[in-house]
């Protein structure tokens, strides 16, 4: 697909959980994400960063939704491109973005989709050995 290259990056407290699903569906990650709306908007509300990035039209392409306290760390909770805008550096412009506004002296860490396990190594992450999770029960 030919897509403009012109990408507005935004932080947008009230981002619409409309927009929110939609970009979520078109990036594939709807499906580790629950499907209760109203979840998903005490998930928007209860950010401490939300991120976006926009075509030149307005139409929501990605998103980083993280928690921080802005002074040592900053959990990124999701991070989702458009299938159609993926491999543009969307994805890498997000997370730097979202650890900028977060604060460059936390530690931002985020835990990965399966399928992207190799990207994060490739824009300079690093891997932890020691993270512990508590699965929810949906």
């Amino acid at each position: 697909m030919n897509h403009s290259s012109t990408v507005a990056y935004q932080t947008e407290p009230d981002l619409s959980v409309d927009e929110f699903i939609q970009v979520l569906q078109r990036s594939t990650l709807s499906e580790r994400r629950p499907a209760d709306r109203s979840r998903l908007e005490t998930m928007l509300r209860r950010a401490d960063l939300i991120v976006t990035a926009r075509t030149e039209s307005g139409k929501l392409i990605g998103i980083s939704r993280a928690i921080s306290d802005f002074s040592y760390c900053t959990y990124l909770s999701d991070l989702a491109v458009d299938q159609d805008y993926q491999k543009r550096g969307i994805g890498q412009q997000l997370i730097r973005r979202t650890h900028v506004h977060a604060g460059l002296q936390t530690t931002l860490i985020l835990l990965s989709a399966p399928a992207a396990q190799t990207y994060y190594p490739h824009i300079g992450m690093h891997p932890h050995d020691s993270c512990w999770v508590i699965r929810s029960d949906q």
